[in-house]
């Protein structure tokens, strides 16, 4: 993984929880404040996916238009299912 130097202003209070759990973890600071903003990101990743699917078939027509495709799906096959 290629890494960057970054320069930041945290609060000192912070700065020792960092080094507190990092050390009983065993990690650098760096690894633990990288596994900890990468769990972040990827959280608000998700969130912002799952927020977009919400919004996109919380849509009345959206909905309806793939209500009216799965009973049209429904009707194409027989019982034992359909052979793509």
């Amino acid at each position: 993984m290629h890494t960057q130097k970054v320069a930041i202003t945290i609060p000192k209070e912070l700065v020792a929880m960092i080094d507190d759990i990092s050390k009983k973890r065993g990690l650098s600071r760096s690894k633990f404040i990288s596994i900890v903003l990468r769990e972040k990101l990827m959280s608000e990743r998700n969130r912002f996916i799952k927020d977009a699917y919400d919004n996109a078939f919380s849509d009345e027509s959206i909905r309806k238009e793939q209500h009216n495709c799965v009973k049209w799906f429904d009707g194409l096959g027989s019982d034992e299912g359909q052979e793509w």
